[in-house]
């Protein structure tokens, strides 16, 4: 039988989040606004497990007398900030174990936390183009399709950050939050193409996921390297100084990432699959509130 993408005491710790972000989006509500409950207009949709703070003006009582166990009335309110959380399927994702499983898990997680505060979800694979996309909401009832979703997917192919930039823009006109998953790494920049899709004003949230590896290859000698995503080759003689060099320049390279989020109202999070999903989510993601 097949492992779930993530398992239920997991899923039960990420019911107390909210996928966060703050920039204002004329005419939309959500994220930020944790209330979710009755009033004019409003319809419900689902329930969740009651968690300290929440307001007692939601709970379900007449569920309390019954089953003894606090649930809160979730509802839904229209129009809402759309959240899209961009995947990269790419080759160099599957290049160090464990490093696209980490990106789906991640994937799935936040799509969870949507779902759980009625959040209008949309995952969008990419690699050279979009990918066939999964739009989810409605509450965490909702999930199971979209664990699925990301348990099919496998990386392969070569990433043109600019070609998927163009398409995002034109696919997805309304703005709203943009949650990309990805190691960074192509035969092209991503750098313009992540300032062009900021300044149609859409909020960028940048998860640059890496393996040791990536950062720090642990390999000595004469190497012949060959691309992931373009076959091209380069043989080069790899020693502690080289190495050195390359993992300053990795570093260099993260550090404009984040600058460029920073610059244009967003925010940039690095993250290393040495760590469990479930560390990144409550350690790094919480402490720069992308989740709270």
């Amino acid at each position: 039988m097949a492992q779930p993408l993530l398992d239920r005491e997991f899923l039960e710790r990420l019911e107390r989040l909210t996928v966060h972000w703050t920039k204002s989006f004329p005419g939309l509500v959500g994220g930020h606004n944790r209330s979710r409950f009755a009033g004019s207009g409003q319809e419900f949709l689902d329930h969740r497990h009651f968690h300290h703070g929440d307001d007692l003006r939601a709970v379900n009582w007449r569920a309390y007398m019954r089953l003894e166990k606090l649930f809160l009335k979730m509802f839904q309110v229209e129009p809402r900030v759309p959240v899209r959380i961009l995947l990269d399927t790419s080759a160099s994702m599957a290049l160090a174990e464990g490093k696209f499983e980490f990106a789906s898990k991640l994937a799935g997680a936040l799509a969870y936390v949507g779902l759980v505060r009625l959040e209008a979800i949309t995952i969008q694979p990419f690699g050279e183009k979009l990918h066939d996309a999964i739009n989810c909401g409605g509450g965490r009832h909702r999930f199971a399709p979209a664990a699925d979703f990301l348990g099919k997917l496998k990386p392969g192919g070569r990433t043109k950050y600019l070609d998927i930039a163009r398409e995002v823009a034109a696919t997805y006109p309304q703005r709203g939050l943009l949650i990309v998953i990805s190691d960074f790494l192509g035969d092209d920049s991503c750098e313009k193409p992540v300032q062009y899709l900021a300044d149609l004003g859409h909020e960028l949230l940048l998860l640059h996921v890496w393996a040791d590896e990536d950062r720090t290859p642990p390999w000595s000698g004469e190497l012949e390297l060959v691309d992931a995503e373009t076959g091209q080759r380069m043989e080069l003689s790899f020693e502690d100084d080289v190495r050195t060099l390359y993992t300053e320049r990795f570093d260099a390279y993260a550090r404009g990432l984040r600058d460029l989020a920073l610059r244009k109202g967003g925010r940039y999070i690095g993250l290393s699959t040495s760590g469990s999903v479930e560390e990144a989510v409550f350690g790094p993601l919480s402490q720069a509130q992308a989740v709270y």
